[in-house]
Order: structure tokens, then sequence, then C-alpha cells
């Protein structure tokens, strides 16, 4: 009872921060593992929890919604429900001592994203040009990953969405990137679910913040100022990244 409250502000929190900037596993599944969760069932649960605020950042963005570089979001859809699934059967497969030495670099990986992201799309639109067959092939790759683990999903799609064309307006992939991520975390969730290893009382504590804070992130995110939020996520992602290796080795 006593980590209700976290909880709670974890998932207010990784809510918005999802609906913002993504990256909301980095507060949601820390603060599970606080709680006292261990780390595979800290993550299943943690994607059941943040899963309906991501449904309604999708939600607010319903209106803006678009294909991207010219492929509809019905050739996509697809391969993230189906990268999804396939990562989150792999993590029911990870042992569990496994798991906690692949963690820490995961959130590294997770993390060198959020800081590198954007600078690391330019750099391979101009070393590489995909077309857009190959483009539903690399969201499965990413949404494997997102089954899997999922921290900084998103940017990782916008980073390979930008090589599909310079002409790609990334900012505006916002409503298409929480639709997707929210599919490919979709199918993941089912599948939790049906395995039976979601913790569900620090779960639905966790949900209940996620839906309030994607709602309101989504609103939030045409106000607030993209360097301010972007500081912020790498000083949290950084901060935690650093304590889950301290925790490991």
């Amino acid at each position: 009872m006593q980590h209700l409250p976290l909880l709670a502000a974890a998932g207010l929190l990784a809510g918005a921060m999802n609906a913002i900037a993504g990256g909301g596993s980095f507060v949601s599944f820390p603060a599970l593992v606080f709680a006292g969760l261990p780390p595979v069932i800290a993550i299943a649960s943690s994607t059941v929890a943040v899963f309906p605020g991501t449904l309604a950042s999708t939600w607010a963005y319903r209106r803006e919604l678009a294909g991207i570089g010219g492929i509809r979001l019905r050739w996509m859809l697809p391969a993230s429900v189906a990268g999804g699934f396939c990562g989150a059967l792999l993590l029911l497969f990870t042992p569990a001592h496994l798991f906690d030495l692949v963690i820490p670099w995961l959130l590294l990986l997770a993390t060198l994203t959020f800081a590198f992201g954007a600078r690391a799309g330019a750099a391979l639109r101009r070393a590489v040009r995909i077309g857009p067959a190959t483009l539903p092939v690399i969201q499965f790759v990413i949404s494997l990953y997102g089954g899997y683990f999922g921290g900084a999903v998103g940017l990782m799609m916008l980073a390979a969405w930008g090589m599909l064309t310079a002409s790609v307006n990334l900012k505006a992939m916002g409503p298409a990137r929480t639709l997707l991520v929210s599919a490919a975390n979709g199918a993941a969730v089912l599948l939790f679910i049906a395995s039976g290893v979601v913790r569900w009382p620090e779960t639905l504590v966790l949900l209940v913040g996620a839906v309030a804070g994607g709602y309101g992130g989504a609103r939030l995110a045409r106000r607030l100022p993209p360097a301010l939020v972007r500081a912020a996520v790498l000083l949290l992602t950084a901060t935690i990244t650093a304590v889950f290796f301290r925790r490991a080795f």
C-alpha cells in the first residue's frame, strides 16, 4: 500500500511522456521494480498499464492521423501488431536472470536514442534511402523491440521514417507514431494478460494515472517548448539507466 502514491504519480508522468515525446516506460517500469516486482513481470505490467494512456493520446490526435511519406497506415498497422506480439513472446521466454543483465543495456540503447535519435535519423537519411515496400519490414523489427521492452520505440520509428524521404515531416508524424506504438503495445498486452504475468493491483494504479497523463499530455504537447521537454526526458532517462547499471553490476 505504501507504494500506491508513487505508482499513481509514475503512471501520470509516464502517460504524459508517451504523448509528448515517448519514453513513458522509463518511469513506469522502474516504479514497478521499486515496488517489488521482478523485472520481466514489471515490464509486462508496465506495458499493460500505459497502454490505455497511449490509446487516449491516439484519440486526442484522431483528427491529425495521416500516412507516412505516402504509405497508408493500413499497411503499417499489421507490421506493428505482428512485431509487438513477437517481441512480447520473446520476453516471456527470456530467463529472469538473463533479463536482469540485459535490461541496463536496453535502457542505455533507449537513452542514446533520445540523445542522438534526430541526428542519427538525419545521418541515416544521407547514407541510406529505403523504398516504401521496405518500411513495413523495418516497422516490424522496431515493433518487435517495442513488444520486448519499448523504451524510446516511438523515436526509433521516427528515425526509420526519416530514411524514407527528406519530405517526411517528422513533427507531423506524432499522431501516427502514437497510433502505431499503441498497435504494437496492444498485441503485447493481449499476450501478457493471457499468459497471467500481470500484477493487477499495481498495474491498475499505474493505468489510471497513465490514462489521465496520456490525454492531458497530448494536449500539452502543443504548448511546451520541445527543447525543454527533450532536456527533461534526457536527464530522467540517463539517471534511471545509471541506477540500473549499478543495480546489475
